[in-house]
């Protein structure tokens, strides 16, 4: 009898919709080969599954406790180290080879803050478990992939954080990551430029200049399949993403939008550069739908599906 791939799925921010897709997937849709480890409060799941009509089921529950009762849609910040103790937890059992991968649903990442605990996102944090000193996030939408070589700073900072060094770190990753968790030889990646028309020969800005360009350059040179720099207007066209496998954006609203208006509500996040494989959600955690019934499962199904796909092909 084959052993079924083991999927880890963190609950996320209780009091938001995390709990709420998950339950209302498993209602739907089953992988039969695949055992969904769903890491929560039990009590928690339990409630919320009640206060939506539907029951507990296609899954296994690894319990972490709150440490405050949950009010749906009604954020504690005394909960919020429960949030980070699932993460610990799935980290940890996809280290240790428990997990194939991790699935997480949204968390709340001010009421983390609010808490006492300083939090910037998913993403770092992973990489903190993980010992990874540079993590890259990648956004997917069927096959459109989308990586970024800055997240979330604030748009003044981005030209001086792309710098040669970061570039050259965020490529190689990109590229192993594409040959060795997505089963592809021989990756095509394009890379945007950061200025308007990709600078325009140095009339719109020299960063393509003096340092996406030479990146480009000597990387080509050690054999990796970069185009670039592409401006990213119109770099997103069919007939220029025909045949890529990924791209290369420079900041966080230069290739997320497109992303997002081709796939939103069945978009996933991924990290790469981690020594495991976690994919998430798309979206945010939603309070005011959370316990209604009205949150949207596509994004979650879609991580779920791509979890498991990667998680067969470790």
């Amino acid at each position: 009898m084959t052993e079924k791939l083991r999927i880890a799925i963190t609950a996320g921010e209780p009091a938001g919709i995390g709990p709420d897709i998950i339950l209302m997937l498993l209602q739907e849709q089953q992988w039969p080969q695949t055992e969904l480890i769903v890491i929560a409060d039990p009590d928690m799941l339990h409630q919320r599954a009640r206060q939506l009509g539907v029951e507990v089921r296609g899954c296994t529950i690894q319990p972490v406790a709150c440490a405050a009762p949950v009010e749906t849609g009604v954020l504690n910040p005394a909960n919020a180290d429960y949030v980070l103790a699932t993460l610990r937890q799935a980290t940890a059992g996809c280290l240790n080879g428990e997990f194939a991968a991790m699935v997480t649903a949204p968390l709340h990442k001010g009421v983390i803050n609010d808490s006492g605990i300083p939090f910037t996102g998913h993403t770092e944090y992973l990489a903190e478990l993980t010992n990874t000193p540079l993590p890259v996030m990648m956004l997917a939408a069927d096959n459109l992939r989308v990586a970024l070589a800055t997240t979330h700073v604030p748009l003044h900072a981005v030209s001086s954080l792309i710098t040669q060094e970061l570039l050259e770190q965020v490529l190689g990753i990109l590229h192993r990551d594409m040959q060795q968790k997505f089963g592809i030889p021989d990756p095509h990646i394009l890379v945007c430029g950061l200025n308007p028309h990709a600078g325009e020969g140095g009339h719109l800005g020299t960063e393509e200049l003096d340092v996406i360009i030479p990146v480009i350059q000597r990387l080509q040179q050690q054999g990796m399949n970069l185009t670039g720099p592409l401006p990213a207007d119109t770099l997103f066209t069919p007939r220029n993403l025909q045949g890529a496998d990924a791209v290369l954006a420079m900041y966080h609203d230069q290739g997320l939008p497109v992303l997002k208006h081709a796939g939103f509500g069945k978009a996933i996040n991924i990290t790469l550069g981690l020594p495991i494989i976690r994919t998430s959600v798309d979206h945010g955690t939603a309070l005011h739908l959370a316990g209604t019934g009205k949150a949207e499962t596509g994004s979650l199904k879609a991580a779920i599906e791509l979890a498991i796909r990667l998680g067969g092909l470790k």
